[in-house]
């Protein structure tokens, strides 16, 4: 019997380590898509919690001043808060305890929208969703029927939103991107 030298081992032991490190490779990298993917995933369900707390903030603050609802859509004409609306309008219709609680909701669900909740260390709004808005539309000025909407920036590519929900359309890119949540108020009549 023949007994090979250990000379002729010495390449063989290289190339097992060099694939042995490739395998481990791919595996970390895998890994590490799977915790970059998974981040996005909590972003994501991060933000739509923060949208549906303040979709039913602005909900219970028109059912609670009911008598000047159409105020906080601003009439027929709909209303936009949030990213990129620099002008509030003032309620003129109502009493003036009405009109003054109106504004003071819709600065403040402003104020949410563009994240005054939690700030940073250098004082900057940092609590809302990515590019979040608000609309509100009146459907029926008869019902006192309206539309609540958050919309915001999701962080990856999905279906795209309802396309009779106007709030935010195009205004985040690609409209797969365009998260939505919406409720209808109805506002009874209590005379």
């Amino acid at each position: 019997m023949i007994i090979p030298s250990r000379n002729n081992f010495r390449g063989f032991t290289l190339i097992e380590i060099l694939v042995a490190l490739v395998v481990l490779l791919v595996g970390v990298m895998g890994a590490a898509g799977l915790m970059v993917r998974t981040v996005q995933q909590e972003v994501e369900s991060y933000q739509r919690l923060q949208s549906l707390s303040l979709l039913q903030d602005m909900v219970d603050r028109i059912g609670a001043n009911g008598v000047v609802a159409s105020c906080y859509s601003y009439g027929a004409n709909g209303a936009s808060f949030g990213t990129d609306v620099t002008e509030l309008k003032a309620c003129v219709s109502g009493s003036a305890e009405h009109n003054a609680r109106v504004a003071a909701d819709i600065q403040s669900w402003h104020s949410a929208l563009l994240g005054a909740a939690q700030q940073d260390d250098g004082g900057n709004s940092v609590g809302a969703m990515v590019g979040a808005r608000g609309c509100i539309v009146q459907l029926s000025a008869i019902d006192q029927t309206y539309r609540v909407t958050v919309a915001w920036q999701g962080m990856s590519e999905t279906v795209a939103a309802a396309s009779g929900n106007l709030c935010g359309k195009d205004k985040y890119g690609s409209e797969s991107q365009r998260r939505t949540v919406s409720a209808i108020v109805r506002v009874g009549d209590l005379s």
